[in-house]
């Protein structure tokens, strides 16, 4: 997709709603005049109707990749826990629904090295096989019809079912976790959230439930162990520390909804992204094992599930000659950072054999680096292995309905088609 240029720098207000609905290929422009023109500058925030929050004072918008990383390396200077959304709230929200992300060391280093046991490469081979049977079940309930909503019946379902499989929670509880999910990342959205009136209420209860569920099985583990993640972080200990249920139940929040939403989009936008250029998908089928490590980093580039995170500066410093004062926002935009025409070659193009590609689609480098991100790209190539074996000739029919936010690059839903199969045989 090529950038169209329709605004001018002054134009640009990356806070107002109505930049985040405009066409995709606008927004992408916008970040190219910024990039080219401003590539730091000050924004003012949005004021919503009906929020209990008060409007806030403004952030530095960060859109070359380079100032990302730099911004991401120094949390000394940029910290995470003052909060990354834009808006402020209160404390004790920033760390229900954020977890570690919105903490700062000694804090995010005592809990990451506790959570951080379940992610490891060691970890993840360990769930690969319930990953490929996962896949291998998702597809044999679709495969007869010949058509799905992709991201509802393939996309969601595999990082869902994954996450759901590794904490213990059964299959029955899966549909809850989902939609709890979705409005927790899509309140802003009228699907999820129709009266913007009730939107801190919706995401208070959304979170709130999953926290529940997660600390009355952490309760439950921690009497009668099992072979399950909750088990693993309910008796962890390191160093003397355990996790407490509070911070139990926020982990869960944070790891249903990053480890969810994040992974569904890249699939699904990845899909989208083949049947839009059948030569690369062409590629790679031919070699799947051989391209599937460049395949996926470029899948994740091209998607960029989270399209923002902020910082705030915790002492007066520079960025670009610029100065910022402590206590002022930086929002890095990683949507802008994996299109940095300084960084890739043709950023635009949606290359499978990319090399190298040192995006940001898994936050900057630095202690917040996503730590999902081993998993993420495993679910990513197990689900494109199943497709290309069991349903090659797969189809979008129509355009993707996206979801309606400044934070996630969502898509809600897609229509598919093919030619129908017999699911497979045990």
């Amino acid at each position: 997709m090529e950038p169209v240029r329709s605004l001018s720098a002054d134009e640009i207000r990356l806070s107002d709603p109505e930049f985040w609905a405009r066409p995709l290929a606008e927004r992408e422009g916008a970040f190219a005049v910024l990039r080219k023109e401003r590539p730091l500058s000050f924004h003012e925030e949005f004021e919503f109707e009906f929020s209990p929050l008060p409007r806030g004072p403004g952030y530095w918008a960060v859109v070359r990749h380079a100032d990302i990383v730099h911004v991401s390396r120094h949390p000394e200077i940029f910290c995470s826990g003052k909060g990354t959304q834009i808006f402020d709230q209160p404390p004790a929200f920033d760390e229900f629904f954020g977890s570690m992300i919105n903490m700062d060391d000694p804090r995010h280093q005592r809990l990451r090295r506790i959570v951080s046991r379940g992610f490891t490469p060691r970890m993840i081979r360990r769930y690969e096989k319930d990953v490929e049977r996962t896949a291998t079940e998702i597809i044999d309930r679709v495969i007869e019809r010949g058509e799905c909503d992709f991201v509802h019946d393939i996309a969601a379902r595999l990082p869902l079912a994954v996450i759901c499989d590794m904490m213990g929670i059964p299959e029955s509880q899966r549909e809850f976790v989902f939609e709890r999910s979705n409005i927790i990342l899509g309140a802003s959205d009228p699907e999820y959230v129709s009266d913007p009136r009730e939107i801190v209420p919706a995401l208070l209860r959304a979170g709130a439930e999953l926290a529940t569920l997660a600390q009355e099985l952490g309760r439950e583990r921690a009497a009668n162990p099992g072979d399950d993640l909750v088990s693993a972080l309910v008796h962890a200990d390191v160093d003397g520390e355990r996790l407490s249920d509070a911070e139990l139940g926020s982990f869960f929040v944070l790891l249903a909804v990053a480890g969810n939403e994040t992974t569904r989009n890249a699939i699904s936008h990845g899909m989208k992204a083949l049947c839009d250029h059948p030569d690369q998908r062409a590629l790679w089928m031919a070699d799947f094992e051989g391209l599937a490590p460049t395949a996926v980093e470029e899948i994740v580039r091209y998607a960029t599930p989270v399209i923002h995170f902020r910082r705030t500066a915790t002492r007066d410093t520079e960025l670009r000659g610029q100065r910022i004062r402590e206590g002022e926002k930086v929002v890095m935009w990683y949507c802008s950072g994996n299109r940095d025409e300084e960084v890739f070659e043709d950023p635009f193009r949606f290359d499978i054999r990319r090399r190298p590609n040192e995006h940001v689609g898994f936050g900057g480098p630095g202690p917040h680096h996503c730590l999902g991100a081993h998993l993420a790209r495993r679910e990513i190539t197990v689900m494109f292995r199943e497709l290309f074996r069991r349903i090659p000739d797969l189809e979008i029919a129509g355009e993707p309905e996206r979801l309606q936010s400044a934070f996630v690059h969502g898509i809600k839903h897609m229509r598919a088609r093919w030619r129908p199969a017999a699911p497979a045989r045990a």
